[in-house]
């Protein structure tokens, strides 16, 4: 009770300065005070904010609008960060809810099978393909059509042209639906892939995905090695490989292999 004397103290002037309907309680012996009702009540006068009876904290909801606007996700990182596995997790959340996800990546990239996406811990889930000449923003409004969407995945997303990502932001700020990209940030000779420079400059948020160079700083480069191990420092920006053809790397150690051969 003597906690309670003291609260009433406490809070007599907030109570008497914003006219709370506690104030009732300053009357009130300590001992018939139902506790949980009475620091419960209090609890608007604490944060100094006014809530009128039956007032929601979630913002108001427009007529067939939802109350967030969508946006244009980048999740990024090196090889083997766990990109994939992150992906079909969020998808999975969404589906667990009973909401429909979309799930889209680069055609060429069958490691895990056609039109499939897979993760290294096993777990996997369908896919559309797309390449060079798909309308990503077509894709997207003809599945919205036969199906409510809540959001739309993409793996391999450094594999986008500049185009496709404009489609993407035109999907978000069109049809209002949030679309949640998948991808390496550079490539093997420490360059940006077109697709992750494009989602760079024009997503609304940027996460990366962590994962940690043998030394055990956090990995930010990739290089890529041939099939004895031997570190490539030139050739094509895009080979689809497994885990024993690109390692992660510090930028120090990313040095360090690739014998500072880069201009700096």
């Amino acid at each position: 009770m003597a906690a309670v004397r003291r609260k009433i103290t406490t809070l007599r002037g907030h109570w008497t300065q914003y006219g709370h309907s506690s104030a009732s309680a300053l009357e009130t012996k300590p001992e018939e005070i139902n506790l949980k009702e009475f620091f419960f009540d209090a609890r608007p006068v604490l944060t100094r904010k006014k809530i009128r009876p039956n007032e929601s904290l979630e913002p108001p909801l427009s007529a067939g609008k939802s109350p967030v606007m969508a946006k244009l996700y980048f999740h990024y990182s090196t090889m083997n960060a766990g990109k994939s596995t992150a992906l079909l997790q969020a998808s999975h959340n969404y589906r667990e809810r009973g909401m429909e996800t979309y799930l889209l990546t680069a055609r060429f990239d069958d490691r895990s099978g056609a039109g499939e996406i897979g993760s290294r811990i096993g777990i996997s889930a369908k896919a559309d393909g797309f390449d060079g000449n798909s309308d990503l923003f077509d894709m997207i409004e003809k599945r919205m059509k036969s199906s409510t969407l809540s959001c739309v995945f993409i793996d391999e997303s450094q594999f986008l042209s500049y185009d496709q990502v404009w489609q993407l932001a035109r999907a978000v700020d069109d049809l209002n639906i949030p679309v949640m990209c998948y991808g390496l940030r550079v490539d093997f000779l420490g360059k940006l892939f077109p697709g992750s420079a494009a989602l760079l400059a024009m997503a609304d948020e940027m996460r990366e995905v962590r994962t940690i160079c043998y030394c055990g700083k956090k990995a930010t480069m990739v290089v890529r090695q041939d099939g004895d191990g031997n570190v490539i420092t030139e050739g094509a920006q895009v080979q689809i490989g497994g885990n024993e053809t690109y390692v992660s790397l510090c930028r120090r150690h990313w040095r360090e292999a690739t014998g500072e051969r880069f201009p700096l």
